[in-house]
């Protein structure tokens, strides 16, 4: 019986800029399934988000905002919240993770940059961190 890869949800208020970003840092460096949602659900991705993930060869722009469902995060091993205080759901016994990061909605791209590079950091620890628990 083969090992069973790890599963990370990442959740944010809106599901259109740091959970797309992170989900797409963690999609390109590892196998992982990889999966994100949101509170409020927007009805697009941020433009911003999407231009900066560009910049580094990753594209997220077929992604679409989406709530998080129960069946979503029981199915996973970590939950890493971004920001969504008390809308984010709670199982016991769930391993979560806060990132406390800036909301880039209706921020310029310079700003969205400075949020994607910090995004692209955690995602690489939480990924060695995950890989490494699975051996």
């Amino acid at each position: 019986m083969g090992i069973r890869k790890p599963g990370v949800l990442f959740l944010c208020v809106h599901n259109a800029g740091r959970s797309q970003m992170a989900a797409g840092f963690m999609r390109q460096i590892s196998d992982i399934a990889v999966f994100s949602g949101g509170s409020e659900p927007a009805s697009s991705l941020n433009p911003a988000a999407v231009e900066a993930m560009h910049e580094k060869g990753i594209d997220v722009s077929q992604y679409v905002p989406q709530r998080w469902t129960m069946e979503l995060l029981e199915s996973v091993d970590v939950v890493v919240t971004m920001g969504c205080g008390d809308e984010c759901p709670f199982i016991p016994g769930k391993k979560y993770i806060d990132w406390p990061l800036t909301d880039p909605a209706g921020q310029g791209l310079e700003m969205v940059r400075g949020v994607r590079d910090e995004i692209e950091q955690k995602v690489k620890l939480l990924a060695a961190e995950l890989l490494n628990d699975q051996r």
